[in-house]
Parts: C-alpha cells; sequence; structure tokens
C-alpha cells in the first residue's frame, strides 16, 4: 500500500481512512490535468530561486507532461491505497525520477495545491460554459429575427393578457442570457487569482516568487493575502455556484415555457420528434421530457449555492476538512450544466412554430389594449377609452383589430436584437481568454 504524504510511524485505521477519504479520489480525477500544470508552474519556479537544478527541472517537467498527456488520453488514474491526485502525482514522480520527485512539495502544502486545482480546474470550465451559452443565445436570437412578425398571446397569471410575439419570446430569453453572463464574468473575474504561495494559509519562509507563478499559470492577479488565498476556498465555489445559478435559472423558465406552449391545449410550438418520449399504454403521446429533464436538472443546479453555503458558511479561519465535501456537489455541476445547454441549443434549433395561433378568436381579447389605446390617441380620455372597450367586451361587441404597431425600443415592432448581440459580445471579449491560452500553451511548451 503506497503511504500518505503526511504519513508518520504509525497505521490508520481502515474504516477511518475510508471515512476520510470519502469520494474524493472519485472527485480528484476531475482535477488531475490541473494538478500537473500548478505542479509545472511551481516547479520552474523553484529552480529560479535556487531551490532546484535546472537538470531536475527539467526532468521533472519531462514527465509531468508525460503525465498531463495521460490526464488527457482520460488514461490517468488515482491507485489503491494513493490517498488523492496529489500523491498519486508524487508517486508516479518518484517511481520515475527517483528523490527528484519528492522535492516538488517544496514551498507549499495540499491546502494551497487543491486550491491551485479548483482554480485552474473552474477557469477552464466557466470557458467552457460560456462557449455553450454563446451557442444558446445565438440560436434564440436566430430564432427571434426568424419569427419576429409571428404573433402570440402574452399572458399575466396564465390569463390571455396582450399581444407578444415569438420574436419577442425568443429574444427575451436570449438577453437574459446576456445578463447572465455578467454574473459569469464576475465569477470568472474572482476565480482568475492565484492562491499558489499560501501554502498552509500562512505562507512559507522559501523565498517563493509569487508572481512568477502568476504569470506562467495566466492569472490575472494573485490571492495576495495568504490567509485570504485560504479564505477563498469555498467562497470561490459558490460565486461561481451563483453564476451558475443564474444561467440554469433562465433554462428553467425557458424549459417550463416549451412543455406548456408544446401541449395541445396551446400548440404554440412542435418539439423535435426525437426530444420526446412515448407512453407505455397511450399511443398518441410525446411527453417532452428532454425539456422536463432540463428544468428538473437546471433547477437543482440553482440549489447548489446554498449547499456550498451550509458546508462552508459557518467555518472560522484556515483550512476545515469540511471544505472536501464541497467537491462533491460542485465539480459534476459543470457536466450537468453543459449537458443542459446542449440539450437546449438543439432543439431551439429545430423547434417549429405555429405561425396562425391568433386565427383562433378565443384570442381576440388580446387587443383590447390596442383598441383602448388608439381611442386614447385619437383623443378620448383613458379611462373613458378603457370603459368603453370593457363594455364593448362584455356586451360580445367588441371587434379585434389585429393590426398592431409598436414602435418603441424592445417592443414587438422593434426587438433591439442588435443592441442585445452587442451586449453579449462585448461581455465575452472582457473575459480575455486568449491570455490564458497563451501563457498555458508557453508552461507546456517550456524546455522543449
Amino acid at each position: 500500500m503506497a503511504s500518505k504524504l503526511w504519513e508518520k510511524n504509525f497505521e490508520v485505521n481502515q474504516d477511518i481512512e475510508r471515512f476520510t477519504v470519502g469520494r474524493d479520489r472519485e472527485m480528484d480525477l476531475y482535477l488531475a490535468k490541473y494538478d500537473v500544470l500548478g505542479s509545472m508552474a511551481h516547479i520552474t519556479m523553484l529552480e529560479s530561486i535556487g531551490l532546484m537544478e535546472t537538470d531536475e527541472l527539467e526532468q521533472l517537467l519531462a514527465e509531468l507532461k508525460n503525465i498531463y498527456a495521460s490526464c488527457e488520453r482520460g488514461e490517468f488514474i488515482i491507485e489503491d491505497g494513493v490517498e488523492d491526485v496529489h500523491s498519486q502525482v508524487e508517486l508516479m514522480l518518484t517511481r520515475k525520477l527517483g528523490d527528484i520527485g519528492k522535492k516538488i512539495h517544496s514551498g507549499r502544502s495540499r491546502n494551497d495545491q487543491v486550491l491551485i486545482d479548483l482554480k485552474l480546474f473552474t477557469r477552464a470550465e466557466l470557458r467552457k460554459i460560456v462557449d455553450e451559452v454563446k451557442i444558446l443565445f445565438d440560436e434564440l436570437i436566430a430564432k427571434s429575427n426568424q419569427y419576429k412578425d409571428v404573433l402570440m398571446p402574452g399572458y399575466t397569471h396564465l390569463q390571455i393578457a396582450m399581444p407578444s410575439s415569438f420574436g419577442l419570446w425568443f429574444g427575451a430569453y436570449a438577453e437574459s442570457l446576456a445578463d447572465d453572463m455578467l454574473f459569469m464574468q464576475a465569477a470568472y473575474r474572482m476565480t482568475n487569482r492565484n492562491p499558489l504561495g499560501s501554502a498552509a494559509g500562512y505562507g512559507s519562509s522559501f523565498p517563493l516568487n509569487r508572481q512568477m507563478t502568476t504569470d506562467l499559470l495566466g492569472f490575472d492577479s494573485m490571492n495576495y493575502n495568504v490567509v485570504y488565498a485560504q479564505m477563498g476556498r469555498g467562497k470561490m465555489e459558490r460565486n461561481v455556484a451563483f453564476a451558475l445559478a443564474s444561467v440554469a435559472g433562465t433554462m428553467a423558465k425557458m424549459a417550463f415555457d416549451a412543455c406548456l406552449f408544446n401541449s395541445q391545449n396551446f400548440s404554440f410550438v412542435k418539439l423535435p420528434k426525437e426530444c420526446t418520449t412515448g407512453s407505455s399504454i397511450m399511443p398518441h403521446k410525446k411527453n417532452p421530457d428532454v425539456f422536463e429533464l432540463i428544468r428538473a436538472k437546471c433547477n437543482k443546479i440553482q440549489g447548489l449555492p446554498q449547499q456550498v453555503m451550509l458546508i462552508m458558511n459557518n467555518l472560522p479561519v484556515g483550512y476545515f476538512r469540511d471544505l472536501q465535501i464541497i467537491k462533491e456537489v460542485f465539480l459534476p455541476a459543470f457536466d450537468e450544466l453543459k449537458d443542459c445547454l446542449q440539450m437546449t441549443s438543439y432543439i431551439i434549433n429545430k423547434m417549429e412554430v405555429n405561425e396562425h395561433i391568433l386565427d383562433n378568436p378565443m384570442y381576440d381579447p388580446i387587443f383590447s389594449v390596442e383598441e383602448v389605446n388608439r381611442l386614447a390617441t385619437n383623443g378620448m380620455p383613458f379611462r373613458d377609452a378603457y370603459k368603453t372597450v370593457g363594455l364593448e367586451i362584455e356586451a360580445g361587441t367588441f371587434k379585434a383589430n389585429k393590426e398592431i404597431h409598436h414602435t418603441h425600443e424592445g417592443s414587438i415592432g422593434n426587438l433591439c436584437n442588435d443592441r442585445i448581440v452587442e451586449m453579449m459580445e462585448q461581455t465575452i471579449s472582457q473575459f480575455h481568454f486568449e491570455r490564458v491560452d497563451e501563457a498555458i500553451s508557453r508552461l507546456k511548451m517550456k524546455d522543449e
């Protein structure tokens, strides 16, 4: 059995070990390649301050690149008896390089090592979420423009209210995603700060060059105060969870709309057949299961900030093992949200719209406000116009004029989709993903 990084001269009770390790080895597989990148930056810095020889650095970097490649291929495993990803990487290095492999831990603790892993992982996953959100955004804008002149009923209290349009409906969710991206950007910027060098939370007596590791890993800046760097464990996950929940909230609401509008009582939209399922006894059924699952999964993600908060909220300063449990709810959430985004983009792309909803006279009353506004425009006081139209509706004599002319910004006739697109593109441009790409590319090419 492999020894622990912290092991002394006594054996740990097997039940205690099982309980304390929990699902950590499974969760650490999410972090493996980021653990390698963090180690590459750390040892490059150690060599620069004289804690490692140049030839030792070259050997370690070469072997770390091999391990990174195995992570990329999905071949990296944490062996039985090995506690976590940090232990596995160090074990692999010492097997290949002997005592040189034991040098990589100088000047750091598993505390700042897992912090850097989580930061690098989260930063990369947020970028993937941003990419998927943009794909869905583009689909929504395209559908909004395609159906900008197709009217549909708008609702308040689930009662028919006023004329809306598919241009407005699709565009509303596009603009919602543009706002969600502001949360995402804030979460990304808070994530993109380097905790490496904070060690166990109180720094190190080694003359570490924290700016160097910050630059090597493409961070915008570092978490300067070493105590605060450790306090960021849990706080980062909570803030990011709020950003994920914001996107999930937009999609859960849209999924509910789509399920409702797909039902026979509405028949506003038709979902692609491959995204529906049948019934075991009712041959006519085409259930919107995909959107129902999207709704449920997105509602689950909206609970993530509270889960993280309740785990870390009452902890004082310093590291506590409670924080390990956050990984179990936080790390898998990215894949779940990406799945939901991809499914939603697919369905929106193939969704068919009913272009003749308002041919049904049951929707005629939604044009009552239009008539009130016409009378008021022609000089009748608004309250008198409201009463006049109301009495016509009660008497059954109201005749709907379906020629409407909405011209103000953001209305049926003036969607402002170009401005919504501009908002989204401006926000995405401010992430500056290219800076990270350049830094990581340089780090992986080092000494080649």
